[in-house]
């Protein structure tokens, strides 16, 4: 028997604010912990929150982003739980009434265009963390920052329109090139600003019944959310084809192991008590001020990989690495205004500036002028250098922020167009490598490729490979 998965996502993404949700403090990464705290954060007695505005213009924002419907009136609610870094035994999220519904996202890969329902998106309050390991006595306690407690999240949840893990994890990158774009989240997933949970059961092909849901906690990268899936997967139906039923519980990635492990039983939401808080009146969005945040909105990620596979002309991959960060789209666009070569640009950027970027730490935009590289494409165009000496040159943009008419003059780099010249080199190159020029000539013309590099070596990439190619040609037929 063949089963199918079927996948839905609950992304928690964290909003791009300086102060938290419900009251002042910093919302930095990395203090000191416990030095972000205030009587709100903290649940003490006594202390009201107050909603921070920014935090519903970006959650409309990101609803809007995603196809979906903005709510005129959302509530609060209290999630009802216990958990030491919940100080306040409750968490402060919305239920029935979220701030915005039904939505759709639409994406292409492999040329296939995928849509994805969103069934919500909702505000909520960050819990603080637990820590159960760096200190002494870590054996015998668990310690408590709660720096991340009242930061601000919405949490996106998707219907069960995943199949694959693989189509999860692009979808999961496609949400987050999204709210890059938008603004609303930083994308650092180290740090814990995008998580994701992931929803899983299997069935018999065909059937249309869902399957025991599994909810996999706390995934932090496309890599693990992908390998917990095809794991979960096997388990599951492992578990079904012995004739065993599934448990419906929550369940984590060990990483260390490559397994799920099982967490706790999978609560449901009456498990949680939900009921309006009564320290928060409900949130009414003004139509005009919602239109004007989506009159606002940037051009997404999907729209300019589309627009730049049509205007462009570039593959579906290529449109998509220089489409899916808004700077790194701008920095192509300005190469491509300058150079007028939209696939030289593109090749630039996917291989020299993407290597180069990653060494550094750096963004690919920050890598080196788009006037630079733009210049590098039109000298290489206009047969001014060779396209091995333009990496060469390259190389020196980075280091030194020289313009690449200044490294090829200083360095003497330009090409050798001098067919005299060259007619010279290449025969000596011919006399060196006699078997290959046997070769050639018994039919195998693939050496002529080996004989074009010897020439190059021998002029140091200064050659004009079309040159050499004539040259070859012409001296080997005689």
């Amino acid at each position: 028997m063949n089963f199918e998965s079927v996948i839905g996502l609950e992304i928690h993404s964290q909003l791009c604010t300086e102060s938290k949700i419900f009251c002042g403090c910093s919302t930095a990464f990395g203090a000191a912990p416990n030095s972000h705290v205030c009587p709100v954060c903290l649940g003490l007695p006594g202390a009201l929150p107050v909603l921070n505005e920014k935090v519903v213009e970006y959650a409309v924002r990101a609803g809007l982003a995603l196809g979906c419907s903005i709510q005129g009136k959302s509530i609060f609610a209290r999630k009802n739980y216990f958990y030491p870094d919940l100080p306040k035994g409750y968490q402060i999220s919305q239920y029935e009434d979220p701030i915005a519904t039904n939505g759709l996202v639409e994406y292409v890969v492999d040329g296939v265009v995928r849509k994805v329902r969103i069934t919500r998106v909702h505000m909520e309050e960050d819990a603080g963390k637990s820590l159960h390991s760096g200190f002494p006595d870590s054996t015998q306690k668990t310690y408590v920052d709660f720096n991340r407690s009242g930061v601000p999240l919405i949490e996106i949840v998707t219907e069960p329109d995943l199949r694959e893990p693989t189509e999860a994890a692009s979808f999961f990158q496609c949400l987050r090139n999204v709210l890059l774009a938008i603004g609303v989240n930083d994308g650092n997933m180290e740090e814990g600003s995008l998580r994701c949970d992931a929803n899983i059961s299997v069935r018999p092909e065909g059937d249309t019944e869902l399957g025991v849901k599994v909810e996999i906690k706390n995934l932090n990268s496309f890599r693990f959310l992908e390998k917990a899936l095809h794991y979960e997967i096997d388990r599951q139906i492992e578990i079904v084809t012995h004739g065993t039923k599934v448990d419906q519980e929550t369940r984590l990635w060990d990483t260390s192991t490559g397994r799920t492990v099982k967490m706790r039983s999978k609560e449901e939401a009456h498990d949680y008590r939900y009921f309006p808080d009564p320290d928060l009146p409900p949130v009414f969005v003004d139509p005009d001020w919602c239109k004007e945040i989506r009159d606002n909105l940037p051009e997404l990620p999907e729209q300019r990989k589309r627009r730049f596979m049509v205007d462009y002309d570039l593959t579906e991959q290529d449109a998509g690495l220089v489409s899916a960060v808004q700077k790194t789209a701008d920095y192509y666009e300005k190469i491509t205004d300058i150079s007028k070569n939209s696939k030289a640009a593109a090749n630039w950027i996917a291989g020299p500036a993407t290597h180069k970027a990653r060494i550094l730490g750096l963004g690919v935009w920050q890598v080196t002028s788009a006037e630079g590289i733009a210049q590098l494409i039109l000298l290489v165009d206009a047969g001014r250098i060779s396209s091995v000496v333009a990496k060469e040159v390259f190389d020196a943009m980075v280091e030194t922020g020289r313009s690449p008419e200044n490294i090829v003059e200083e360095r003497g780099l330009l090409q050798i167009d001098d067919t005299d010249a060259l007619r010279l080199i290449v025969s000596q190159v011919l006399t060196d490598n006699p078997n290959a020029v046997s070769k050639y000539k018994n039919g195998k013309t693939g050496t002529l490729g080996f004989l074009v590099g010897q020439v190059m070596r021998s002029c140091k990439g200064k050659a004009n490979p079309q040159v050499i190619n004539e040259l070859l040609k012409e001296l080997l037929s005689e």
